[in-house]
């Protein structure tokens, strides 16, 4: 019921029915209102003492945490009024702070607020709404579902792989051209989360609802793409149905930080990015017989059944997950309640105090600024574009070693090499799991919950050694050996993109706290760029060079980034000692002491 009352469909019924149906408990008649929010009682007693500390019925004060609970179980800092003469600590949810580059409130305003009466925030440590205390199984439903949406947003880049050749036959053009089929989706999901991923950090709109609409605009357009008639249309509808379909691919990993703990968020994490890294490679074989057999339309038929049947759950159990938009609808329930139009809450005012000028400045300026000017955040885009590139150039590779040339199979069956990929990337997230259990956790409990953000760094270093062995293996057994050799290389490299992924994906944003928005939409861009140039590039790469020193062109380009991951690992603290925009150790560790004494 809290589920379906928290979907995309629970809104639009309560909307529709005045929330008679599927109410919140604060909505029925035997609720019982928090002393916090009887104002009509505290009125008079909160002007006589206006610097008088909370009492201990505050959800957050201290005497009301369990026995050795701390605030960190909670994803919560803690701060300390300096206003007041007691010791009292107020437990604060740092999400509940607008997350959209910095712009949010600071530290001494979300102090200023939280010693006032009308902040709305949770009523308890064990508050159910709070997604940090959903259930496991809720928790690993919605992961379920940000996989599946992100698998049919990423799978529809490569779906035109093994329909280039028909396309170009039927469209009367080139095979190079044919390609922007693929090449304008991935340019189309690149520039997309410029746009649309701000809108899913606006409390008063969250993410669910910019999820949902956007999904139903992505199913809707794989219509007419299967359908149309004239490349220049096919080529428009390819960038739109990209464009429109990036909301999961650039926020699904915020989603799942906003239900999983710091320490394990990596588990979760590591599954999505699974779906992101193998979902390329298995469209390739979804559509390779579909393609052979019914011709290059069906396989945008079945991307939109993929779509679709996602959507249909999506929108219907995919709950809300950001703290600040479900603390916001609660504010709004409370002031009809209480009828107090004072009550707020942090994201609700927050929100208020962001600019329209703000807002673009952060979304359109500061991804590419901080890009320029950041080493961290420059060496992590080329080296993980550098990656993404290669990966879609083995779109032009595979069909070349496996159908064309050497081995001379069907085009369906010259798809399944890709599923080495998927086997890479599924042995790399069991071994990301054992290392995390093994290092990150114990160094996570060692810095008393304020790891440095380079302990997350250590996987990326094995990744790094993964790429030039998988492509010079690859570049010199294709044609030559057994068709086995070849498409076991594939292995590696899926091993390789899980652990560099995971690694430089939850760094960026730990490094930069206060602009993690801007970095990881630096990222999703300058990577998606990448990867969209290079199937123009590939096919001339490999028949003028053929596949043994292509492949071993780009081999060595990874063997120059090798140090990449060792370097930011060893020099990472003393880079971001001199940005003023990255996380500083002292104010981390500072931050470690207030926790060990929360």
């Amino acid at each position: 019921m809290d589920t379906l009352r928290e979907s995309f469909a629970g809104q639009v019924i309560r909307a529709v029915t005045g929330s008679k149906l599927l109410p919140y408990p604060d909505e029925l008649p035997d609720y019982v209102l928090p002393t916090r929010y009887r104002f009509h009682e505290k009125t008079t007693q909160q002007s006589d003492h206006p610097n008088r500390q909370q009492s201990s019925d505050h959800p957050f004060h201290q005497d009301n945490l369990a026995p050795g609970e701390n605030s960190e179980r909670h994803g919560r800092t803690s701060t300390t009024s300096n206003e007041s003469n007691s010791d009292e600590t107020l437990i604060v949810d740092e999400r509940l702070i607008s997350p959209q580059g910095g712009q949010g409130l600071s530290q001494d305003k979300i102090k200023e607020f939280m010693n006032k009466p009308e902040i709305v925030t949770w009523y308890g440590t064990d508050d159910p709404e709070n997604p940090l205390n959903w259930s496991l199984l809720k928790k690993c439903w919605l992961v379920i579902i940000i996989m599946l949406m992100t698998s049919s947003v990423y799978m529809g880049s490569s779906i035109w792989s093994p329909g280039v050749m028909q396309g170009a036959e039927y469209f009367g053009v080139g095979q190079v051209t044919s390609t922007l089929g693929l090449s304008l989706f991935v340019a189309g999901y690149g520039v997309g989360p410029l746009f649309l991923s701000p809108i899913t950090e606006i409390p008063s709109i969250g993410r669910t609802i910019p999820y949902i609409i956007t999904l139903a605009i992505f199913c809707v357009l794989q219509v007419p793409t299967a359908l149309v008639t004239n490349f220049a249309g096919f080529a428009v509808l390819r960038f739109l149905a990209g464009f429109w379909g990036s909301p999961p691919l650039a926020t699904g990993g915020a989603t799942i930080q906003d239900v999983f703990a710091a320490h394990t968020t990596p588990y979760a994490m590591g599954l999505w990015g699974l779906s992101a890294g193998a979902s390329p490679a298995i469209a390739p074989i979804v559509a390779g017989f579909a393609v052979q057999y019914k011709g290059w339309r069906w396989s945008f038929w079945e991307m939109l059944w993929l779509s679709g049947f996602t959507l249909i759950l999506a929108i219907f159990t995919l709950p809300e997950t950001s703290a600040g938009t479900i603390l916001l609808r609660r504010a709004k329930r409370l002031r009809k309640l209480t009828g107090n139009q004072e009550l707020k809450s942090i994201s609700e005012i927050s929100q208020e105090q962001m600019s329209g000028g703000e807002i673009v400045k952060m979304t359109l300026i500061r991804p590419f600024s901080m890009t320029f000017t950041e080493p961290i955040v420059l060496a992590i885009d080329l080296y993980i574009g550098l990656i993404y590139a290669i990966l879609y150039s083995y779109f032009e590779s595979y069909p070349i070693v496996y159908a064309e040339q050497g081995y001379g199979w069907s085009l369906g069956v010259s798809n399944l090499p890709f599923a080495a990929l998927l086997v890479g990337s599924l042995l790399s997230y069991a071994g990301y799991c054992i290392w995390n259990k093994l290092y990150f956790e114990k160094v996570y409990k060692k810095t008393r919950h304020a790891a440095p953000p380079e302990a997350r760094l250590p996987m990326s270093m094995a990744a790094a050694i993964c790429f030039p062995v998988s492509l010079f293996w690859f570049a010199w057994s294709a044609n030559r050996t057994h068709w086995i050799v070849p498409v076991l290389s594939a292995v590696a490299f899926g091993m390789g993109t899980t652990w560099m992924f995971m690694p430089f994906l939850t760094y960026l944003p730990h490094a930069y706290p206060e602009y993690a928005a801007s970095v990881l939409a630096s990222n999703d861009f300058f990577r998606s760029m990448m990867g969209a140039g290079m199937p123009l590039a590939a096919h001339g790469l490999f028949v003028n060079l053929g596949i043994d020193w292509g492949n071993s062109l780009l081999g060595f380009l990874t063997v120059l980034f090798v140090p990449i991951p060792f370097i930011l690992y060893k020099a990472g603290p003393w880079l971001r000692k001199k940005s003023p925009r990255a996380l500083h150790d002292d104010l981390e560790e500072d931050k470690s002491g207030e926790d060990g004494q929360a």
